[in-house]
């Protein structure tokens, strides 16, 4: 956009208009939704492409012959179109659709990885991961005989990029890292991570789950091998995902599953395999979620991720800021580069008891290992609270949830 920042930011302030779930009460306060890392409210153009298509247009893709298997075929295509312009992605046959990020990269550990791993062969991962980028490599090292290496962080929650770097070996046989930490907020530097890799002829796979929502994602300039995200992180539905593959590598992997709509012919004597992208994606998909996420990428483009990116920086700044106003207050993830997230205990409040008392008080948070215990390990912690803003909050959720801190202070004091 060409506006003047002021005008960019009030644009965004009218974004929370969108949102139908944010305008409601919760125990007789205004909802401060402060939970999007775990899954993102929905705009109304999302509800509505998805119910239109429940109601008009429901029917199988690609096998009918019919007027409406034409349209929801259409409407699915089209929103694979969507999501390869949006990564930049160099072909639509790059871009595998999946149930989510955990999928996406449990398809990579299984297809790409488990024919290729060998006993001594090593994943490299980080000590930030989420699970879905620790377990999966586990499972295929089992497998395999191969094992997972993961490489250091700091006190700041930032990685140790000299560690990373030793750690890459001629036994590395693939580097798994995340673009965002769903429990830090910290921005890896995975251009630089890429690079050293790559410079050692090793495939890289991102996780993008905490990334593609905040910010302009290229997969063509990153550079990265596989990246992997889903649609609720970004405004869309739940159970629809995407596995962006470089194509010479995703020609060369086996299919994940097997079934329907991943196969030209089939006979007991074998069976011949569709072509990109359809070979990865066996049964009926799940139609109406990927519509909705070809919605939900119209609207961040609507909105520009440069803007996305510029309010929740300055938010996340507001908010680390007056969270660490609080008497009592420590904050877990401090890097110099964050996005969306902040993790925090307060005195000696247990998480769970803070989120209840919170939540009394309008304000929605996550508690927990926040699916990263190795994490929760490093900083000698059982979990944390974790707030985490979208485009569509502002300084006024982050004042509700200071002010719900401070009245739980109240209490166990």
């Amino acid at each position: 956009m060409s506006q003047p920042q002021e005008n960019q930011l009030a644009s965004i302030a009218d974004c929370r208009r969108d949102f139908p779930a944010l305008h409601q009460q919760v125990h007789g306060h205004p909802l401060a939704f402060l939970d999007s890392a775990a899954s993102a409210q929905q705009p109304e153009s999302v509800i509505e492409a998805v119910a239109r298509y429940q109601q008009r247009d429901h029917a199988n893709v690609h096998r009918g012959v019919y007027t409406l298997s034409h349209r929801a075929t259409e409407a699915y295509e089209g929103a694979r179109d969507k999501i390869r312009s949006f990564i930049n992605a160099a072909n639509r046959r790059e871009v595998i659709l999946t149930s989510g990020t955990t999928e996406s990269i449990n398809l990579v550990a299984q297809s790409y990885c488990r024919p290729l791993l060998q006993p001594g062969d090593e994943i490299l991962i980080t000590h930030m991961e989420h699970h879905a980028n620790i377990v999966p490599w586990q499972l295929v090292c089992e497998q395999t005989g191969a094992v997972v290496v993961a490489a250091p962080i700091n006190d700041a929650g930032e990685l140790d990029i000299d560690a990373f770097d030793q750690l890459l070996s001629e036994r590395t046989r693939l580097v798994a890292v995340a673009h965002v930490s769903n429990a830090l907020g910290t921005v890896n530097p995975v251009e630089e991570l890429i690079s050293r890799a790559q410079a050692r002829d090793i495939p890289v796979l991102l996780d993008g789950a905490q990334g593609v929502p905040h910010m302009s994602v290229d997969v063509r300039a990153l550079g990265c091998d596989f990246y992997a995200f889903s649609a609720h992180k970004m405004f869309g539905p739940t159970g629809t995902g995407v596995l962006f593959g470089k194509e010479a590598l995703l020609e060369d992997m086996p299919p994940y599953q097997g079934g329907g709509d991943m196969i030209l012919e089939v006979s007991f004597d074998g069976t011949t395999y569709n072509e990109l992208p359809y070979k990865f994606e066996a049964g009926t998909p799940n139609i109406s979620g990927v519509i909705g996420l070809g919605a939900a990428i119209d609207y961040l483009l609507s909105v520009g991720m440069d803007n996305v990116a510029q309010h929740e920086t300055q938010l996340l700044d507001y908010m680390m800021q007056q969270l660490g106003d609080i008497d009592g207050m420590r904050l877990i993830g401090t890097a110099g580069s964050k996005a969306s997230v902040q993790s925090f205990l307060v005195d000696d409040i247990h998480p769970h008891d803070l989120g209840t008392i919170l939540d009394h008080q309008g304000v929605a948070i996550r508690t927990g290992h926040h699916c990263a215990m190795p994490v929760m390990d490093y900083f000698g912690v059982p979990g944390t609270a974790r707030a985490s803003v979208a485009l569509y909050n502002n300084r006024g959720d982050i004042d509700q949830l200071v002010d719900a801190i401070r009245k739980a202070q109240q209490i166990f004091s």
